[in-house]
């Protein structure tokens, strides 16, 4: 049985089936799903943040428990490491030097990430996306930065972190891990159009290099979650008008 000969392979399989694997598995289907069909892909839209229930308190239950779920896989995949094989850590976001790392990581990503999106969408290999809901109910913005860190928390620990620890001790090379976690994290980003699973493929080997020479996975959470909040909150804010960006 798999578990007793290599439990280490076991575990990459589970928690990768209940969590970013299968998502990816989802989003490639989805991707497919939106070639076929008759509407060209750039007049498509895909929504990050919608709305789950047209009674504004349940949503907010909603999108509060969709939240959890995406933070408890990080939490078990930090249980996991500290348990099993167990590693060290990584220490939390409360240095000022961690938010500084974050910001540079944020606008060297998010910045070349943006001109991507927007000639992918024109050249209609994208669809249109649509970051956040634009009801603002007083809820809205905290609701934001509560899928903001979320995704960043889950992400960065569950796919580098965690992933990377595990290929290691498992004997995969750093070009392995490196490959590996940014072909997940393209896989998932898929259901946006073939653009966000190149680019998510970019960001993935730019994290991943980032975290395999340093050792530090926080300011990718910091990055990651300055990225999406950015976009999640600045879409809201300007009323989803995106005709500055000739969209």
């Amino acid at each position: 049985m798999l578990m007793r000969r290599n439990p280490l392979a076991a575990e990459i399989a589970l928690v990768l089936t209940i969590t970013f694997g299968m998502s990816g598995l989802r989003s490639a289907l989805r991707l497919i799903a939106a070639v076929i069909d008759p509407t060209p892909l750039n007049e498509q839209t895909t929504s990050l943040n919608a709305s789950q229930s047209s009674v504004p308190v349940i949503d907010l239950a909603l999108q509060l428990c969709s939240a959890g779920v995406l933070t408890a896989w990080g939490l078990l995949a930090l249980f996991l490491l500290s348990i099993h094989r167990p590693v060290p850590l990584p220490r939390g976001l409360s240095r000022a030097s961690t938010w500084l790392q974050g910001a540079a990581g944020a606008a060297a990503i998010g910045i070349p990430g943006l001109a991507l999106y927007v000639t992918a969408v024109h050249l209609g290999w994208s669809k249109q996306v649509i970051p956040a809901p634009l009801e603002h109910l007083w809820w809205t913005v905290p609701m934001l930065l509560v899928w903001s860190f979320a995704n960043a928390f889950a992400e960065e620990i569950v796919v580098v972190f965690w992933l990377s620890t595990r290929l290691g001790q498992l004997g995969a090379s750093r070009w392995a891990i490196l490959a590996s976690t940014a072909l997940l994290r393209g896989s998932y980003h898929l259901y946006q159009g073939f653009s966000a699973g190149l680019g998510n493929v970019a960001m993935g080997l730019a994290f991943g290099y980032f975290y395999l020479r340093t050792g530090k996975v926080w300011p990718l959470v910091a990055a990651h979650f300055l990225i999406d909040a950015v976009a999640f909150v600045g879409y809201s804010a300007i009323g989803g008008n995106l005709s500055w960006l000739g969209l």
